[in-house]
Parts: C-alpha cells; structure tokens; sequence
C-alpha cells in the first residue's frame, strides 16, 4: 500500500522546505506544525540523524468539510508532507489521503480525500 506520494528533488534540504511551504500556501494549506526530527533526535536521545522535517499541513475549508463528515477523522488530520535528506538526495512526500483515511467507510470523506489529494500531489510535482 502507498500511502506517500514522493519525489527526490533538485534542490538542497533547506531551499526544499521553503518551495514545498510556498506551493502548500498556493493551494490552501497553512503549516500547524514543523517538526524538526534531526534537532528532536538529538535533544531527546542524543543520536545524530539526517537532515529531516515533517510539516503538518491544513488547508482550512477541507479540514471543515472533512470533520462535518466525520467527527473523529481528527484523528488523521493535519495532512503531513516531509522533506529528508539520505544519502545526498532530498526527498518530498505527501501522505495520500485516499489511502489515510480508506479505512474510514464514509463516501463523503472520500471524495474529499480525492481533492486533498490532488493538491498534495500537485504540490510536489511542482518543486
């Protein structure tokens, strides 16, 4: 099962975290929260980890409309996109809300799965 839509880019790490926010907001999507797992890593368990991100994205009338749906699907939101570096590549990703929120059986959460989806998609092909 893919439940990320992914991408190795051309870009360095940190020129990769400011296009992938700029295209989210050109779509809709705030970030509620960044989390930098390298700093977490170290602070917490003193390990040293590559460069890596994860934003917890939300576009605003979707979350709404998704939560009108179905109360718990809180439970799956914000949309998290990631941005790591391994082995001198960098990497996008998108989480696949189709497949995140299939094992919900609600029609109307899928269809608005579907176009969360598009824009996830449609912003990592653009970086």
């Amino acid at each position: 099962m893919n439940y990320g839509y992914k991408k190795e880019v051309n870009l360095n790490f940190e020129k990769s975290v400011e296009k992938i926010k700029e295209e989210l907001a050109i779509e809709g999507f705030g970030i509620l929260t960044q989390i930098d797992v390298k700093a977490t890593l170290k602070k917490k368990l003193n390990v040293d980890f590559e460069k890596y991100v994860i934003l917890g994205a939300c576009n605003p009338p979707f979350a709404h409309k998704a939560l009108l749906a179905e109360r718990d699907i809180g439970l799956l939101l914000p949309c998290n996109v990631i941005v790591y570096e391994q082995d001198a590549k960098v990497f996008v990703s998108a989480i696949v809300p189709s497949v995140a929120m299939g094992m919900v059986e609600n029609e109307a959460l899928g269809e608005i799965a579907k176009e969360v989806e598009d824009k996830l998609k449609k912003v990592v092909d653009k970086i």
